[in-house]
């Protein structure tokens, strides 16, 4: 997942969706296994998201779907190490994934 997320305040949930490129009831589905994704939700029950809930989907959409633990693993790993901790590996791999992209591309131009 290398999409660059928009600047906004809140997010729905078709457009955090499209950002990770799966359907709006997977993330619906990971709410209800997680404690810690916990959107709000307005006063006709519609979910907003903002930065932060983001972040914290692309901390269990990279255990699960990049690294392909389980649910139940993905839960047992945020046990033993924090979200923050596997966010912050998370920023280093995606800008290192940058960087791989930028040198590939300057090697072509050579």
């Amino acid at each position: 997942m290398e999409e660059e997320i928009p600047e906004k305040l809140f997010y729905t949930i078709t457009e955090v969706a499209e950002i990770f490129k799966v359907n709006a009831s997977l993330i619906r589905f990971w709410e209800k296994e997680f404690d810690f994704l916990k959107p709000r939700k307005t006063a006709k029950g519609n979910r907003t998201y903002t930065k932060k809930d983001i972040e914290n989907i692309k901390i269990v959409y990279h255990l699960v779907k990049e690294k392909g633990f389980t649910l139940q693993g993905a839960k047992e790993k945020l046990k033993q190490k924090p979200a923050q901790e596997i966010n912050k590996n998370l920023e280093a791999i995606e800008s290192l994934n940058k960087l791989k992209s930028f040198l590939l591309e300057l090697k072509s131009q050579l």
